[in-house]
């Protein structure tokens, strides 16, 4: 059964940092691409970072490109998001997502999803 727990959030003030963790077992972590999504009531889902499987290749939209970081350990199938420079409008439930792929081909199609850690970004 794949499991991915997610840890790290919390409150932090404007132009603070975080670092997210999501924790992985039940498949073969360094196999397949995964991704970091978050999501605010009454709003769609929004991809924040992408990872291909052996760590090479990384994508970010525009919202947070220079901000976040997406890093992953494949020895300890744990995935990383170091958030910088975060504002108000970063907050949301951030998921980590498994993607069928090992290679980073858009649109991403998410297999699993995690129970999502809080961050809130306020003064």
């Amino acid at each position: 059964e794949v499991q991915l727990v997610e840890s790290g959030g919390g409150l932090v003030q404007p132009g603070g940092s975080l670092i997210l963790s999501c924790a992985a077992s039940g498949f073969a972590f360094g196999d397949y691409a995964m991704s970091w999504v978050r999501q605010t009531p009454g709003k769609g889902p929004e991809y924040v970072s992408a990872i291909g499987s052996d760590g090479s290749s990384t994508s970010y939209p525009d919202s947070v490109k220079g901000r976040f970081t997406i890093t992953r350990d494949n020895a300890k199938n744990t995935l990383y998001l170091q958030m910088n420079s975060l504002q108000p409008d970063d907050t949301a439930m951030y998921y980590c997502a498994k993607i069928r792929t090992s290679n980073l081909v858009w649109p991403y199609a998410y297999t699993s999803w995690g129970q999502g850690t809080q961050v809130t970004v306020s003064s």
